[in-house]
């Protein structure tokens, strides 16, 4: 798992160089202008990012897990929001190719793969955020059609993706009672709020997805009746090792233009960097990404092997590395001073960006829920 072969390090490599290239340089005017950068994603697709993990018959690159994390690592070095975007439209393209029949894998996603059709998840809503099996959301059948009524809430990409997988009742209350759909931009019946003004992602759009009577072919219902939750639990696995790789990354760029800034800067006639205090809050910030990254290669490793405590495992890795991605950026922030405040250098982005992982694809309190179900259940 820790030393990785020729073919891992190309993966890696491949990412970072995409990251150095086409993220990083525009990732300050991005997230100013709040500009979403269609035609850079475009061109992750082409080097196979838009389906990291789904199978190649449909044009994904069938890659495992525990390469997902490290590209995704990698990928936010340049860009955190961009990279969880690309994490999201992954989610929700890989939902389709694992749960779709082949009618719908074949008719989406050459598509998705690609990146020339962009992706969303749509699960919560304005009254229901961590309890997600209380949503409200109808769906009603109509003849060989569903019609979807309700309003999703945060949707990443919402306006601006061409493919919308959304959760939606069909049944009675609670998690048996949900399912997926796919949904296009399209739909009639289907619009979008406004663009959320937000502290950070500022990169890629989030609006609500309202539906009114949405006419939603029954084709497109997504696995059968009544599956819609677990499809959507089992998606937000991946995703939450994937936002994890997106704090590493941003993390890890955060420190390492923190030991530049002290190598060059100086103070009271030495260096920044030669100051034994700065020296061990460097070595602490090192110690917990390394630590943060073992736990969520570890996590991914039992994801792609299926084990029995892999929900607990990617919980506890969403979790943990979260919560270190953004201390190490903080920190880093600290230590540049008053230039850590200032837009140009960069950090402050970082910190604005990473602080929404800790919320999002479960907040890391329900990460707690689950990991201690695990710990309770076994006593």
């Amino acid at each position: 798992m820790f030393e990785l072969d020729e073919d891992e390090k190309a993966i890696v490599e491949t990412a970072r160089s995409f990251a150095d290239e086409l993220l990083a340089p525009n990732a300050l005017e991005w997230d100013e202008r709040k500009h979403f950068p269609v035609d850079v994603l475009r061109k992750a697709g082409s080097l196979g990012l838009g389906g990291i993990y789904v199978h190649e018959d449909v044009g994904g690159s069938q890659l495992r897990r525990l390469d997902a994390v490290r590209i995704f690592e990698q990928l936010a070095t340049g860009c955190p929001a961009v990279a969880a975007y690309i994490s999201i439209h992954n989610m929700a393209t890989w939902m389709i190719d694992t749960y779709g029949d082949e009618t719908q894998r074949n008719r989406w996603l050459p598509g998705l793969t690609s990146m020339d059709l962009l992706a969303s998840y749509a699960l919560t809503e304005p009254g229901v955020g961590s309890d997600a099996a209380a949503l409200s959301t109808k769906a009603v059948r109509d003849g060989d059609d569903y019609l979807l009524t309700g309003v999703k809430q945060f949707i990443s990409g919402a306006g601006s993706s061409d493919v919308y997988v959304i959760m939606a009742r069909t049944g009675d209350e609670g998690a048996r009672g949900i399912s997926a759909f796919i949904v296009p931009a399209d739909t009639p019946g289907l619009s979008f709020g406004a663009n959320e003004r937000k502290m950070g992602w500022n990169a890629q759009p989030t609006r609500q997805v309202i539906l009114d009577q949405a006419r939603v072919p029954a084709a497109n219902l997504l696995g059968a009746e009544g599956n819609g939750f677990r499809i959507a639990m089992n998606g937000l696995n991946g995703g939450r090792l994937n936002i994890a790789a997106c704090s590493m990354g941003g993390a890890q760029a955060a420190l390492d233009q923190t030991v530049a800034y002290l190598a060059q800067r100086k103070a009271f006639g030495s260096r920044l960097l030669d100051n034994t205090a700065l020296q061990f809050e460097l070595a602490d910030m090192r110690t917990s990404l390394e630590a943060a990254r073992t736990l969520l290669w570890r996590a991914a490793a039992a994801l792609d092997a299926d084990a029995p405590d892999k929900v607990e495992l990617c919980a506890m890795a969403k979790r943990f590395a979260t919560d270190a991605g953004f201390e190490v950026a903080n920190k880093a922030l600290q230590l540049h001073g008053g230039y850590g405040y200032l837009a140009e250098y960069g950090i402050e982005k970082i910190v604005r960006d990473l602080r929404v992982h800790q919320i999002l694809e479960g907040t890391n309190e329900i990460m707690r829920v689950v990991v201690a179900r695990s710990v309770v259940g076994a006593a």
